[in-house]
């Protein structure tokens, strides 16, 4: 089960839903054995074309998604394929709150692992749940409270219609504990800047190329662990 303090102090605060970014939080320390993390963005002329291509505009997309700028982001949160030990099943989603990482586990001991941004100091969470929905350029309805904070929003109480601008980005998984939202989300992002950080309001961001890639292997049902230390 979700972490009901946690879950219940950021639903209460309204911002579990919102999605958005604020001042980043600083890097929390990875948990006790855990790999190290590079630090210092890649050079444009050492970065594989590979990740090059893995990277690239999708003008094929509804709304063009332009091509990510990756020199800009710490190689170590390239979406690659990594050894990865873990008592998770296959197909399994893990997000690695500490070290920013999300792991979609597979057969025999390896895993397709993603860098991601998450919530920021205070509006942490935690546990077991599953994708219950998934949703291709999805509109954004950000919560009453946070309508009430910011009253520029109060135009899209009625729901922020698709695009980049648009929190959620190119694609939402809808995370559930049972058959009740937990308003948590894993959801695109164009700030490339925010990825390996603790901005959000709660919920996991990817870059558009990372979670359509994700989106295209997982089906709705897809269990999801998501770990704080």
């Amino acid at each position: 089960m979700l972490n009901r303090r946690l879950f219940l102090a950021c639903f209460a605060a309204g911002l579990a839903a919102g999605c958005q970014s604020g001042s980043s939080a600083g890097r929390l320390p990875p948990r006790p054995g855990s790999r190290a993390v590079a630090r210092a963005p890649a050079a444009k002329d050492s970065i594989s074309p590979d990740f090059v291509q893995m990277y690239r505009a999708m003008p094929e997309e509804p709304f063009p998604v332009p091509a990510v700028d990756i020199s800009k982001i710490d190689p170590v949160y390239y979406r690659r394929q990594v050894d990865y030990s873990s008592s998770e099943p296959a197909g399994t989603i893990v997000v690695d709150t500490p070290n920013r990482f999300l792991y979609l586990t597979m057969e025999n001991g390896k895993a397709m692992r993603y860098g991601v941004g998450i919530g920021r100091a205070g509006f942490a969470w935690g546990g077991r749940a599953r994708i219950a929905a998934k949703r291709p350029w999805p509109k954004w309805f950000p919560p009453a409270e946070m309508i009430e904070r910011e009253p520029k929003l109060e135009k899209y109480r009625g729901g922020m219609e698709p695009g980049l601008e648009n929190p959620l980005g190119a694609r939402a998984l809808y995370i559930y504990e049972g058959n009740k939202d937990t308003l948590y989300r894993l959801h695109g992002t164009s700030a490339t800047w925010s990825i390996g950080k603790a901005v959000s309001s709660g919920c996991v961001r990817m870059l558009h190329q990372d979670v359509i890639d994700l989106y295209n292997r997982v089906p709705n049902g897809t269990p999801i662990v998501v770990r704080q230390v």
